[in-house]
C-alpha cells in the first residue's frame, strides 16, 4: 500500500481544526501517533488544551443560527456533497485508518470506510424528514403541533477503536438535525477525524459546524462535557468513564447519550447450523482484532453441539493470518497499543488458572515481534462468575462454555452487566424468537453476529449506556420536542378560567 500522503505535512499546521482551519493545541504538552504495527511515531502534534476547547465551543456556538435556520434540504445537499467527497477519498481515508489503529487494510476498504460513506448518504437524505406529530384538536378549542428543533453545540467524545465511523456516527445526526458540534476523537487516533472535518469543508459545510478539538480525556475532554455553552453531550467508550461523563454532565444539567461497554453472548442451540455458528463465532470475535463492543465474547453452546463447537473454533481460529496491516491478504493486525495487548494478555494468562486456553493465548514473536500482535485466542471451561467471562477484555479473545437448557442458556446470556448486543443461533423460529425477546441486550441478531446498517439504531441496555446512534431513532438525541398549542375559540373568558376566578363576571 503506497503512502498516498505524507501524515506529518497533511497535518503539519496542527491537529485542532476549529473555524474551518488547522491549528496547533495549546496544552505546552505533545502527542504521538504510533503506527501499532511496527512501534514507529508516524506523527507527533500539540495537544488540545481547554483554551482550543472553549475556542471550539465558540467557532460552533457563532455557527449555529445561520446553519440550523438552514433548510432541510440545504443541510440534505450539503452531506450529499460530503458523501461525494469521502467517495473520492476513500483510498485516503483507508490508509489513514490502517496505520493508526493497525486495522488491516482490508478491514479498513471494506467495511470502515464505505460504512461510513454509506452512513453520511443515509443521513443526508434523513436530513429532510426531521417530522412531528401533524397538527390536529386534541383539546376541542385548540390546534396542537408539535416543533423537532436543533439543540445548539453538541459536545461528542469518540473512542479509538473505529475512530472514522464513530466520527461520523457523531458528526452526522447532530448537524443533520441542524445542530454544530465539537468532537474530541481518541488522543492516539485523531487523524481520519480531522481529515472527515476537512472533507466537510471541502464539500461546503460552513466553517464552524464541525471542530475538532485533539486532546487528552482529563483536560480536553471533561472541558468540552462541563462547558456551559454545550447543550448536549454524547460519548462512547467504558463503563467507567462513561460514569465520570455522566458525573460532570449531571453537575450542568446537559443532555447526555452514552454507548459504553459490551460483552456480548453468542447463543448457541442445539438445532443451529454448527458450521455456521463456528464462522461466526471467529468472525465475531476476530473483527478489529476484537477491539470492538459488539464483538463475539462468550459463546454459550448447547451440550450436543460444544465438543464439536471448540474444536471448530479452534481449528478455524489457526487458520488466520496474521500480518502487515498494509498487505491486503492479512486477517488479523496488532492491538493498539503494546500496553493494550499487554492487559489482554494478562486476562489470558490469569484464566490459565481456572480454565483451558484451546489455542491461542501468546503473542508471537519473530516477525511481528514490534508490533502489538496477539493470536486468536480460545478460553474453555471458565466459570460463569470468572474475569475471563464476565470482564470486557477488548481482544481477540472468545471464552467458550456450555449450557443443557433453553433456560439455562438465557439466564448465561443476560447473566452480565452489559446489554449492547447478542447473538443467537438456531433453526427453530420459536425458539430463536423466544430468545429475541428475552435477550437484554440493544440488538440481538439471529444466526450473524456483527452486521450494521446504517438504517437501524444501535445502543445498549443496562451498563451499556442509553440512546441511539445511526437511524433516524438518533435523531431523538440531537433534537428538542417543543409543543405548540393556538386557541382557535377568540374568547376572552374561557371556561377554564372559573378554577381560578370562580363566578366573577
Amino acid at each position: 500500500m503506497g503512502n498516498r500522503f505524507q501524515v506529518r505535512d497533511r497535518f503539519a499546521a496542527g491537529a485542532q481544526f476549529i473555524g474551518g482551519r488547522l491549528r496547533p493545541g495549546t496544552s505546552g504538552r505533545t502527542q504521538a501517533v504510533t503506527d501499532p504495527a511496527t512501534g514507529e511515531v508516524v506523527h507527533t502534534y500539540e495537544l488540545a488544551g481547554t483554551a482550543d476547547v472553549d475556542d471550539a465551543v465558540a467557532a460552533a456556538r457563532a455557527a449555529f443560527p445561520a446553519w440550523s435556520a438552514a433548510t432541510p434540504g440545504e443541510r440534505s445537499d450539503a452531506l450529499h456533497r460530503l458523501a461525494a467527497v469521502l467517495t473520492e477519498e476513500a483510498a485516503d481515508f483507508a490508509y489513514a485508518e490502517s496505520l493508526q489503529c493497525g486495522k488491516p487494510i482490508r478491514l479498513a476498504t471494506e467495511f470502515d470506510v464505505p460504512g461510513t460513506i454509506d452512513n453520511t448518504a443515509f443521513f443526508a437524505g434523513a436530513a429532510r424528514h426531521l417530522d412531528g406529530v401533524s397538527a390536529g384538536e386534541y383539546s376541542a378549542d385548540h390546534t396542537s403541533y408539535v416543533r423537532r428543533e436543533a439543540l445548539g453545540v453538541v459536545g461528542s467524545i469518540a473512542p479509538w477503536n473505529y475512530p472514522l465511523q464513530m466520527a461520523a456516527w457523531k458528526i452526522l445526526p447532530a448537524v443533520a438535525a441542524g445542530n454544530t458540534i465539537v468532537l474530541k476523537p481518541a488522543e492516539i487516533t485523531p487523524l481520519t477525524a480531522l481529515m472527515f472535518a476537512q472533507a466537510a469543508q471541502r464539500a461546503g459545510l460552513p466553517d464552524g459546524v464541525i471542530n475538532i478539538v485533539s486532546g487528552a480525556g482529563r483536560d480536553a475532554g471533561e472541558r468540552l462535557v462541563a462547558h456551559p455553552d454545550v447543550v448536549m453531550t454524547s460519548f462512547t467508550g467504558s463503563t467507567p468513564v462513561g460514569k465520570r461523563v455522566a458525573e460532570i454532565a449531571a453537575a450542568t444539567v446537559t443532555r447526555l447519550h452514552l454507548e459504553l461497554g459490551g460483552k456480548a453472548p453468542f447463543l448457541v442451540l442445539d438445532d443451529a447450523d454448527l458450521e455456521a455458528a463456528v464462522h461466526g463465532a471467529v468472525a465475531g470475535a476476530l473483527i478489529n482484532g476484537g477491539q470492538d463492543c459488539t464483538a463475539a465474547t462468550r459463546a454459550y453452546v448447547q451440550r450436543p453441539l460444544y465438543d464439536a463447537f471448540v474444536s471448530g473454533v479452534a481449528a478455524l481460529m489457526e487458520t488466520v493470518r496474521l500480518g502487515d496491516p498494509a498487505d491486503p491478504a492479512t486477517d488479523l493486525g496488532p492491538l493498539i497499543t503494546h500496553a493494550h495487548r499487554d492487559r489482554v494478555a494478562a486476562v489470558v494468562d490469569r484464566a490459565r488458572g481456572y480454565a483451558r486456553v484451546v489455542t491461542g493465548g501468546e503473542a508471537p514473536g519473530g516477525a511481528f515481534q514490534d508490533g502489538a500482535y496477539y493470536r486468536p485466542t480460545l478460553i474453555a471451561g471458565a466459570p460463569q462468575d470468572s474475569e475471563a467471562v464476565q470482564a470486557e477484555i477488548f481482544g481477540p479473545v472468545l471464552v467458550v462454555l456450555p449450557f443443557d437448557s433453553d433456560d439455562e442458556g438465557l439466564a448465561l446470556a443476560n447473566d452480565t452487566p452489559y446489554g449492547l448486543a447478542a447473538s443467537v443461533w438456531s433453526r427453530d423460529v420459536y425458539r430463536a424468537g423466544r430468545a429475541t425477546r428475552e435477550i437484554q441486550a440493544g440488538c440481538v441478531w439471529v444466526n450473524d453476529h456483527i452486521p450494521i446498517i446504517s438504517e437501524m439504531p444501535h445502543g445498549g441496555y443496562k451498563a451499556s449506556g442509553f440512546g441511539k446512534d445511526m437511524s433516524a431513532y438518533s435523531f431523538e438525541e440531537y433534537t428538542q420536542i417543543k409543543h405548540v398549542m393556538f386557541d382557535n375559540t377568540a374568547v376572552a373568558r374561557k371556561d377554564w378560567h372559573r378554577t381560578i376566578f370562580g363566578d366573577r363576571p
